[in-house]
């Protein structure tokens, strides 16, 4: 689905949610869900946080499709890109409850925008997403498990199947390369 034509489908879909169109978003549900529960299920490691990013995902497109622009990369990546962050804010959130104990959970409350919704506030929004788009997938999500999911080096090389000093290696470039990426 990276083709020029797919895009554009996206594009004409995308548009038509935006405007409520129930059957375009079903059209867009039925096209994009497989692929973007794989990458909730690659970040989660678990199928029923994975489910409940996908749906927080769609929700989320349903709701701010009118916001997506060409300029922030092509509709699949600002997709993709809006469940891999909703997956990585659930997994942040399960892992604030895991520690706070059952006595204070009823206290625990996070008014604070999520980092997709933060991201889109904040001057530069654009060039980070299209900076991010710009990494290797391994880069990406080495870099937001590190900083998201708050993995050490050691827990990544586990995850990832990977040696520690290629995981080192692939966040070391990947942030390198946002470096310049936004000093352009």
């Amino acid at each position: 689905m990276s083709s020029e034509t797919d895009q554009e489908e996206l594009m004409g879909l995308l548009a038509r949610v935006a405007q409520q169109d129930r059957a375009a978003f079903q059209a867009l549900y039925r096209q994009m869900a497989g692929r973007m529960f794989g990458v909730c299920q690659k970040l989660a490691a678990q199928p029923e946080l994975a489910e409940e990013a996908l749906q927080d995902a769609f929700v989320r497109i349903w709701h701010h499709a009118g916001e997506y622009h060409r300029e922030r990369g092509t509709p699949l990546n600002w997709m993709l890109t809006i469940a891999r962050y909703r997956t990585l804010d659930l997994i942040r959130a399960r892992k604030v409850r895991r520690t706070a104990g059952d006595d204070q959970l009823e206290n625990v409350a996070d008014d604070s925008l999520s980092p997709l919704e933060a991201s889109m506030q904040a001057d530069g929004a654009a060039a980070l997403q299209g900076c991010l788009e710009e990494l290797s997938d391994t880069q990406r999500d080495s870099i937001l498990l590190s900083y998201y999911r708050g993995l050490t080096h050691e827990e990544l090389s586990v995850t990832l199947s990977t040696p520690i000093g290629t995981v080192k290696s692939w966040i070391r470039r990947g942030l390198q390369a946002l470096k310049r990426c936004l000093e352009r």
